[in-house]
């Protein structure tokens, strides 16, 4: 994988529609699928804005790295998937070798042609193509 370093961010966090919240101490699988389904139908999520040029992201607002979401083989995923993302940014594994949790400075987004969009930046962009 190969993290896109960008300037960095505020220390805000945009996690779920509509609303900027402070970073907690990580987050999980469970509150990825809760961010994707606040954002279904508006164009914040893979399945919907992919054809655009969007690509599944995370930025660490700590640091700015924006890293592709890819599967454990660190091919793209079409998706936003926790488990390709580097150790840097994982706090917990299950016994399998799967990825549990994350920093909570992580955002979950997209990139397209080299800048990152957070889901609200994103369904923006659909909404006004």
């Amino acid at each position: 994988m190969n993290p896109i370093t960008e300037q960095a961010p505020s220390t805000l966090r945009h996690g779920f529609r509509g609303r900027a919240h402070r970073s907690r101490g990580s987050w999980t699988c469970t509150d990825l699928r809760a961010q994707s389904d606040a954002y279904r139908g508006t164009g914040g999520c893979s399945e919907e804005n992919g054809g655009l040029g969007f690509r599944p992201a995370f930025r660490d607002a700590d640091t700015g790295i924006v890293y592709p979401a890819c599967f454990l083989d660190g091919n793209p995923a079409p998706f936003h998937l926790l488990d390709g993302l580097p150790n840097e940014v994982v706090v917990g594994r299950s016994e399998c070798g799967r990825v549990t949790a994350v920093k909570g400075s992580l955002v979950s987004g997209f990139v397209r042609v080299g800048k990152f969009y957070t889901r609200d930046e994103a369904a923006a962009a659909v909404t006004n193509s």
